[in-house]
Order: C-alpha cells, then sequence, then structure tokens
C-alpha cells in the first residue's frame, strides 16, 4: 500500500494547472499548486518567412486567436505538443525534430536553411540555442516575442512548504520555473532552506536545460523523463517519491 504524497506544481493557471492537478490526483497525490509563470500576450504575431518556428502551446494559440496565416512556409514544431496545438487550430506542420528541442530542431533545420528567412515566434524567454544555431546554419532569423512569462503576485507557497520540509516532490517544467520558485523562495527568506527542502524530496526537471538550470542551483534532481513530457514526468515522479510498504 502506498501513501499520497505532496507535490509542487508550477504550471500557469490555466488549463495546464487543472490537467496537472487532475493526473496527479487520479496518481493519488495531493497537488500544491504554485504557478511559477503568468502568460502575458504582446499582441504580435508570426512575422513571414519561408520557415516559421513555433516553441509552444501557448504560443500557436495566440497565433491563431489572432489569425496567422502561414502562407505556404514551412511550419516547425518544436515538440510534438506544439505540433498537436498546430493541428487542432487547423495548420499543417511540417517539421517536428526528433529530439524535442532547440538543438533538435536546429538539428532538422540546419542543412536547410542557408540563405532562407527563419521567423521565430515565441516567449520573451527562448533559447538562444534555436536563434544562434539556425543563424550559424545560415538562415537569416527574425525573432518575434508572442508572449512574456512573469512570476504572478503571491507565488512561493511551496518554498514555504519545501523549506519547512513539508514537500514530498517538485515537478518543474521549464528552466524559468526554477528560477521564479528561487525568486519567491528569497522573497520570503527561505532560499536555502527551500533549496535543503527539495533536495530532501524528489524532484522532476521535463528535460536536460531544466535539469541543468535547477543543478547550478544547488538542486539535486532526481527524474529527468526520456521523452519531455509532463504526463511522463509526473507519473515517474509520483512513483519515485511514494514510499511503498509490504505486510
Amino acid at each position: 500500500m502506498s501513501r499520497d504524497v505532496r507535490v509542487a506544481v508550477f504550471r500557469p493557471d490555466d488549463e495546464r494547472l487543472a490537467e496537472a492537478e487532475q493526473l496527479l490526483d487520479s496518481l493519488g497525490a495531493e497537488t500544491v499548486a504554485d504557478p511559477m509563470l503568468e502568460v502575458r500576450p504582446t499582441g504580435e504575431t508570426p512575422r513571414d518567412g519561408a520557415y516559421v518556428v513555433l516553441t509552444s502551446k501557448t504560443g500557436v494559440e495566440l497565433a491563431a486567436e489572432a489569425g496567422w496565416d502561414p502562407d505556404g512556409a514551412t511550419v516547425c514544431a518544436i515538440g510534438e505538443s506544439t505540433a498537436e496545438a498546430l493541428r487542432d487550430a487547423g495548420y499543417d506542420v511540417d517539421v517536428v525534430p526528433e529530439e524535442f528541442s532547440s538543438a533538435g530542431l536546429v538539428e532538422a533545420l540546419e542543412d536547410e536553411v542557408e540563405g532562407e528567412r527563419v521567423e521565430v515566434a515565441r516567449s520573451d524567454h527562448g533559447s538562444d540555442v534555436l536563434t544562434d544555431g539556425l543563424a550559424d546554419a545560415g538562415a537569416d532569423v527574425n525573432e518575434t516575442t508572442l508572449y512574456q512569462l512573469v512570476r504572478p503576485e503571491g507565488s512561493g507557497e511551496s518554498a514555504a512548504l519545501a523549506a519547512a520540509g513539508d514537500l514530498d516532490a517538485a515537478v518543474f517544467t521549464s528552466s524559468l520555473t526554477v528560477g521564479h520558485f528561487l525568486e519567491a523562495a528569497e522573497e520570503r527568506d527561505v532560499r536555502e532552506k527551500a533549496i535543503a527542502g527539495l533536495n530532501d524530496a524528489v524532484v522532476g526537471a521535463i528535460g536536460d536545460p531544466t535539469r541543468e538550470m535547477a543543478e547550478s542551483e544547488g538542486i539535486e534532481v532526481d527524474v529527468v523523463p526520456e521523452v519531455a513530457d509532463f504526463e511522463a514526468l509526473a507519473c515517474e515522479v509520483v512513483e519515485t517519491a511514494a514510499p511503498t510498504y509490504h505486510e
């Protein structure tokens, strides 16, 4: 028999957080919902290019709401969740890399973008790996900021719980959630205790960039799923964190 585990989740306060809570509930876990990201649209839309790169479901939704037309461009998604959002919005998807990352997308495109205009439409916290990699491949790269990602006011309950030793697990879904968690802990004057509390818990990171960010700040990462997928991450974290008692 296994007991419930208390898991901190940092997803934006929209359907992603609701879906995370539903999933964790189905796994028998108690969710500490502590959104560390708030989406603030800029009103911009993807500009024209021979290739247009979208890097998130949020970016796709904002582009679709604005009536964006690819106008014959080769549409590229950084991963399957972005590709699924594009298809759901009625767009064709031409390129999805085998490795769902900025480096993976550069590898998928680097042999064909020389001399081509590549539009990268994303948040204000996008990785330079993508834009620099495409530029190094000879592309004429333009970046459009579709939305800003900020830390919501009042966030940080999870940091207080971690500092008190009251978290069993935490699920980080981006490097930015790690940074914002630590900012919230700093504001509450519990940064070092919160890191220590995480290191006594099970910490999951959705991919290597998130893991590297956490580890650079002294947070030990226990789980990185083979596929950068929230469900896979949550399931593995709960399985790792839940103690099992044998009669």
